[in-house]
């Protein structure tokens, strides 16, 4: 939900800015993420989703999308509405897998920073 009365004031300040996100440095620093790729994912599917696949890897695209390791941010984060279905999420995140490249990491760092100094991570609409 986008106004969800859960989260309180400072857990929307660190939401909108990202800074959530910065517990996943020690995976990083120890070698278990990267600063890009394809965000890491649950193995149980809940949710619609559910009715259609009992476990993430039977979405088409699974397969390729495990062959990276996983990261911060990417071209679903980056690209992709906040509410994407894993199917069109698995979409993106294999074009990554495909055109990986450093040019590509760099490129999506700088979005993603950039998007962060907006605060446009928690948006519905185009964040780029």
């Amino acid at each position: 939900m986008e106004y969800d009365s859960r989260v309180t004031k400072v857990g929307r300040i660190l939401r909108v800015t990202a800074l959530d996100e910065l517990p996943q440095l020690i995976n990083i620093l120890k070698g278990e993420m990267s600063f890009v790729g394809p965000r890491p994912l649950p193995y149980k599917i809940e949710g619609e989703e559910s009715s259609r696949y009992k476990t993430i890897d039977e979405v088409p695209g699974y397969e390729l999308r495990s062959q990276v390791r996983p990261g911060l941010t990417g071209i679903a984060q980056v690209y992709a509405p906040k509410n994407i279905d894993r199917r069109n999420k698995f979409r993106y995140d294999n074009l990554y897998v495909k055109k990986l490249s450093l040019w590509l990491d760099l490129k999506l760092l700088f979005l993603s920073l950039r998007i962060t100094f907006r605060g446009r991570w928690e948006s519905r609409g185009r964040k780029v």
